[in-house]
């Protein structure tokens, strides 16, 4: 439909490393279904009537509160188990640890509760099966799993025993006089199943009581084990991105890559190679590592920083994928084990031959005269040469006219404007007849001779042709700059959507092209192939690497994310903005 595969790798088969996915390696995920499918047996046991000889047994052998009790911890150790199961197929030890726990425990309550023998049966083979796959599962906790953990389990037991104290306020009457210092100490006792110090006049209340409480004493539990399963972001050292090293990899061979400065992105992560000669950057982001571009430095040395990578996510059972990267880099990498299917084409000008003369740029060089005519000037140069008050103006007139409340991108996007740590960036201000900014393009180095487009801006109810200008405009300031190259937007899908538009295109490329223009009335896909192709650029293929077919669809959530295209509310952290 359009792509091309490089490298040789099996998606079917392979693994990063370059090692073949045996059964063995798949028990994982089977052992995590396992412990989902005991979970979810566990959640539906606690929610049916129990059988009522079996129940009359239990109670002659246990309290009468502890059945009621033992149904609400079945259901909250089911939920559990179904959440751990993400862990598992992860293969995190962390994930095994509660599993076999949890495990143990739903055997037990099984039982307690109304003799479940079938149940409890399951989960005595599930827990077997835990206990013979034990060195399957060998991965590290994520970085900051533990301190995310932390505050849940600081916070959520205060805020049970608050809740248990009120719902025992409540139910005063049924009690008499007590001071506040034994209802909370009741409902302290009652979250780990024991009795307190209130004497209830109806035992039955006092059941339903203790039933409200275990319940929420094993919520609680929940809540903290929630925490600690959830994929992490790891913590970002932000002088990490900023390291000399990392920028002296850049300065000595960034001209082979047009996406290399924004490895200094503040989101992102670094592995060096052994040698120190190259790095890779990337974002766990949904416990996929996220690299983007091509390793940073000498080529001869990317096979020990891509091999240091993928011992890195092998470690923390991360999934390996890359975006957008070049076709030599994704050869390398096809050689250590993943797989590469073209993403799409970056639009390059060469300053050089670069023209509005022509036929074929009829349209371009209207634009640009139109505005030319409307009194637009531009302003070329780099940030370093702004005043403090001039950067902060352009800041604000970047977040006004961006199109939503979420900053975007991560593969080819800067993130910041004005840092003094980015002096060589390089910017173009339109200016209208009035004075005012009316549109502005931001980019930042590519080798000593090269710029690459990190952001560009202008508003909605500004007059067409604005972007056409500040082009033209860049190619005549950047030649007496010594620019040589510009790189422009990347276009996503861009062979598919030009050879599907194309006489005699097949119908599945037809297929695929309409469902492209479909998702381009959410994301600009189509009007950024168009916005590129009307300069006549060359274009450079970039590439998705990826380890196992399987991972695509997360790997497609996970560069959603990191591109912040699908977000999180602004309330959740969801909202980012240009620095």
């Amino acid at each position: 439909m359009g792509q091309r595969q490089v490298g040789g790798a099996d998606p079917r088969g392979a693994r990063p490393g370059g090692a073949r996915v045996s059964t063995l390696d798949r028990l994982p995920t089977w052992v995590a279904r396992g412990v989902w499918a005991i979970g979810l047996v566990s959640v539906l046991s606690a929610l049916v009537p129990a059988l009522r000889y079996r129940l009359a047994f239990v109670r002659e052998l246990v309290p009468g509160f502890v059945p009621p009790v033992a149904v609400g911890a079945t259901l909250a150790v089911g939920l559990t188990l179904m959440a751990v199961a993400g862990g598992l197929r992860r293969r995190k030890r962390h994930a095994w640890w509660l599993a076999v726990g949890l495990s143990s425990a739903s055997v037990l309550l099984h039982l307690v509760k109304a003799f479940d023998v079938e149940e409890a049966g399951l989960s005595v083979a599930v827990l077997v099966a835990l206990l013979l796959t034990r060195s399957r599962f060998a991965a590290a906790a994520d970085p900051s799993s533990r301190r995310r953990a932390l505050v849940p389990l600081l916070v959520a037991p205060p805020a049970a025993i608050a809740v248990g104290a009120g719902y025992l306020w409540l139910r005063r009457r049924q009690f008499g006089d007590a001071p506040w210092s034994d209802i909370i100490g009741h409902a302290a006792a009652g979250l780990v199943g024991l009795g307190g110090p209130l004497a209830f006049r109806d035992p039955a209340v006092g059941d339903r009581v203790a039933i409200v409480l275990g319940t929420l004493g094993v919520l609680a539990l929940v809540v903290a084990l929630a925490a600690l399963l959830r994929p992490a972001q790891p913590a970002h050292d932000p002088n990490a991105a900023l390291d000399p090293r990392l920028r002296s990899l850049i300065a000595a061979h960034g001209r082979r890559d047009s996406l290399a400065y924004f490895a200094l992105r503040r989101d992102k992560s670094v592995v060096v190679s052994p040698s120190g000669k190259a790095a890779i950057a990337y974002r766990v982001v949904s416990g996929v590592s996220l690299a983007s571009g091509d390793p940073m430095g000498d080529p001869e040395a990317w096979p020990g920083a891509i091999q240091a990578w993928l011992d890195q996510a092998e470690e923390h059972a991360w999934v390996p994928a890359v975006l957008g990267a070049g076709e030599r880099a994704a050869t390398v990498y096809a050689r250590h084990g993943l797989d590469a299917l073209e993403l799409g084409d970056e639009a390059v000008l060469d300053l050089a031959t670069f023209s509005l003369e022509g036929r074929e740029m009829r349209a371009v060089r209207q634009a640009v005269n139109r505005v030319r005519r409307a009194g637009t000037t531009a302003i070329v140069g780099r940030t370093c040469e702004l005043s403090p008050d001039a950067v902060e103006q352009i800041r604000r007139a970047a977040s006004h006219w961006r199109g939503g409340e979420t900053e975007r991108g991560f593969s080819m996007a800067l993130g910041r404007f004005g840092d003094p740590a980015d002096p060589d960036c390089v910017l173009v201000q339109a200016i209208d007849a009035d004075g005012q900014l009316c549109g502005l393009l931001h980019l930042v180095p590519w080798g000593a001779d090269g710029l690459s487009l990190d952001l560009m801006r202008r508003p909605r109810e500004g007059e067409n042709g604005i972007v056409e200008f500040m082009v033209a405009e860049l190619v005549d300031a950047g030649r007496s700059m010594g620019i040589a190259r510009l790189s422009l937007n990347f276009a996503l899908f861009r062979a598919a959507l030009a050879r599907g538009e194309r006489i005699g295109a097949g119908p599945a490329l037809r297929v695929w092209r309409a469902t492209l223009l479909v998702a381009s009335r959410f994301w600009q896909i189509e009007s950024l192939y168009r916005s590129n192709a009307k300069f006549r650029p060359a274009w450079e293929p970039r590439f998705v690497c990826f380890g196992s077919a399987r991972d695509l669809a997360r790997i497609t959530v996970a560069a959603l994310r990191a591109e912040a295209l699908i977000t999180a509310p602004a309330w959740l952290g969801g909202d980012r903005t240009l620095r």
